[in-house]
């Protein structure tokens, strides 16, 4: 197990490499799922944009039927984006506009959508529409999302898509349905205060879907065959979280140590580390709620990093969780814990592997040394506005995006500096970007953008 830093042991390296086989098949430079090719928000890309506008380094902008709080994913020359139809019109393909949620920009409240959900495949050159298919219905808002917030997930070969109303879809890479349920018809209704939206993790060539939910069908963990969309196992994810807390809305990722890799799962007032390939509960460790309070609800999904698991919460406490153990490892694993300003509560962390890096709500980042969870900088204040998006790190860089359509560059490290402040002028997104092969696609309210020099 890794005790501190970036040291890591033979065994802990045997462990990455493990975990870097069981990864999906993909190119080096895709954006294949919601936190990027290896689930911790961060490309490997280089000669990254770090200067635009709403016309400068603009490749293309592409207008999109409507808002949706997904990330685009790009697998080679294809980018994939969920959507609503356009609103009060029959789904056609529109580009409607939707009014800023956030102060200071449009005012008003947005609306869902329309009711169709449908998953478009862009031409990552051009930006033209290749093909538009109807993943779901039943579209509803839920603050600030709706039904289309699960990401999709693609290996290249095919491309899946989760509605947040339950219905799992399987496409080709030219739009030919393969296959398609609904999770609901199998194992209830799902029921959960601010709408389901969490994405599928896609590992071995299955897709690691969860539920946590105050629902009366309870939560569970279920592995479904992305060949044929028939479930491997499901796993009753049982905790003795109350009132809303039981509600999570996180995406699980994969930890590895000792030889093997863990599904990791974080809601409920529990983070809990499962066998892929039975679903069987490993670990679990407490304190993500402490005092027991009634509104608990997570968000933020957990990050593998430096051998930890970085586990947010209801902005605080923070637990970093060393990877493998088994039964409750509270008191053996949770090598410390963040319970200071600087938490976020709907933003992910990210770790380049020597530091973890936080963003909260109000744009404020904070870095943290994993070796003991010592603040190596910050809160240091980004671009004024509130921030759902997730940051992401590119060639040694630090991406904040917030919901007034303005991204923050930082230097990532031990010394942060401004690089610049990029304004789309008059766009809303709650959306986090992909960045790949020297192109950032910035996903707004009523268009995906893509930005490269």
């Amino acid at each position: 197990m890794i005790q501190s830093g970036c040291i890591r042991s033979a065994t802990a390296r045997s462990a990455l490499a493990l975990l870097t086989i069981a990864s999906a098949a993909r190119g080096s430079d895709d954006w294949p799922q919601w936190r990027g090719p290896d689930g911790n928000g961060v490309s490997p890309a280089k000669r990254v944009p770090t200067n635009w506008s709403d016309t400068k380094n603009v490749r293309w902008r592409t207008p999109l039927p409507s808002w949706s709080g997904a990330t685009p994913i790009v697998v080679g020359d294809a980018v994939f984006v969920t959507s609503p139809a356009t609103a009060g019109a029959a789904g056609e393909h529109g580009g409607a506009v939707v009014r800023s949620l956030s102060a200071g920009r449009g005012g008003g409240r947005a609306h869902p959508g329309g009711d169709r959900l449908l998953l478009l495949c862009i031409d990552r050159k051009s930006g033209a529409v290749r093909w538009e298919r109807q993943i779901g219905a039943g579209n509803k808002l839920y603050g600030k999302q709706n039904m289309s917030s699960p990401s999709p997930v693609s290996d290249g070969k095919f491309v899946w898509a989760l509605t947040g109303t339950g219905v799992l879809t399987a496409f080709d890479m030219d739009g030919k349905e393969l296959w398609r349920r609904d999770l609901t018809q199998d194992y209830g209704a799902i029921e959960l205060m601010w709408g389901y939206a969490s994405s599928p993790l896609l590992h071995d060539g299955r897709l690691i879907v969860p539920v946590m939910q105050t629902g009366a069908a309870g939560s569970y963990l279920a592995a479904i065959d992305g060949a044929t969309g028939k479930t491997v196992w499901k796993l009753d994810r049982k905790t003795d979280a109350e009132n809303e807390c039981p509600d999570a809305y996180t995406t699980p990722i994969l930890a590895a140590a000792d030889g093997r890799v863990d599904v990791v799962v974080s809601g409920a007032d529990w983070v809990t580390g499962h066998d892929p390939a039975s679903g069987a509960e490993r670990w679990r460790a407490s304190g993500l709620n402490p005092e027991k309070k009634g509104n608990y609800r997570i968000v933020a999904s957990p990050v593998f990093g430096a051998g930890l698991i970085l586990a947010p919460t209801r902005v605080r406490p923070m637990l970093a969780i060393r990877a493998g153990g088994s039964g409750d490892v509270t008191a053996t694993h949770v090598a410390w814990k963040y319970d200071k300003a600087g938490g976020p509560d709907v933003p992910s962390p990210t770790c380049d592997g020597k530091y973890f890096y936080l963003c909260d709500d109000k744009g404020l980042v904070t870095c943290l040394d994993p070796k003991d969870g010592s603040r190596v900088w910050g809160p240091q204040r980004t671009a004024s506005g509130t921030v759902s998006a997730s940051p992401v790190i590119a060639d040694g860089k630090l991406f904040v995006t917030n919901e007034l359509g303005v991204t923050t560059v930082l230097t990532a490290g031990a010394e942060p500096r401004e690089v610049a402040v990029n304004d789309l002028k008059d766009e809303y997104t709650i959306s986090t970007p992909a960045i790949c092969d020297g192109e950032i696609f910035i996903r707004t309210s009523s268009a995906l953008v893509c930005i490269g020099e």
